[in-house]
């Protein structure tokens, strides 16, 4: 069962990067924090990986009304975007599915902020995909 919404793009990684957090914007999500994966692999652990940046990405509005109905919904925030070189040589950009990690907190409330960010991290993808 899958978690995420993804694409995979034949472009440069940083200009899928930055196109990825200009698109994020677009749909209202600040980027809270931007981990540089592979830097942070070879600084702690002295080994070599594939390029990949986490991007922790969260509408307020949004966010604010989900805890609203679930104050523990902030463990699950904010929702990470995923951007990293796939072994063919393409660029990935991955979302995590909200209504997947929504779902586990099993509130009914929930589900319609969920399907909100859906809708808006595959505007986001498309976006990623060179759509409009």
């Amino acid at each position: 069962m899958s978690y995420t919404m993804k694409i995979s793009v034949d472009a440069p990684f940083d200009a899928v990067v930055d196109t990825t957090v200009d698109a994020l914007q677009d749909e209202g999500f600040g980027v809270l924090c931007d981990i540089d994966v592979q830097g942070t692999f070879a600084e702690k652990l002295d080994v070599e990986y594939r390029r990949y940046r986490i991007l922790g990405a969260c509408n307020p509005q949004l966010a604010y009304e989900g805890m609203e109905e679930e104050l523990e919904l902030g463990a699950l925030l904010p929702c990470n975007v995923i951007v990293y070189e796939a072994d063919d040589g393409s660029v990935t950009v991955s979302a995590v599915d909200p209504e997947r990690l929504v779902g586990v907190a099993d509130n009914p409330q929930l589900d319609s902020i969920a399907g909100e960010v859906r809708d808006r991290f595959e505007r986001v993808l498309t976006a990623v995909d060179g759509g409009d």
